[in-house]
């Protein structure tokens, strides 16, 4: 089982790599910039079947190292 796990920064916390990003886009020519918000993708193979039992390991992962839950947000999504 693969999944994915997409990271970002909660809403409220200042995003300086994301706002250099914008900052960029728009020099580059870009009109119409919004906010700009960077986070981090991580891709997880499992050898777990079971899709609940997955979800939870995944979870804990997020919690314990793949995310820090003080400042940011995790989404877990399973491709089977």
């Amino acid at each position: 089982m693969k999944a994915n796990v997409t990271v970002t920064l909660k809403r409220g916390v200042l995003d300086p790599q994301g706002k250099a990003i914008g900052h960029a886009l728009e020099g580059l020519g870009f009109d119409g910039i919004g906010e700009v918000r960077q986070g981090k993708l991580i891709e997880v193979e499992l050898a777990e079947t079971d899709r609940a039992k997955a979800e939870a390991a995944l979870d804990e992962m997020c919690r314990k190292l793949l995310a820090n839950t003080v400042i940011e947000d995790y989404r877990i999504e399973i491709a089977e």
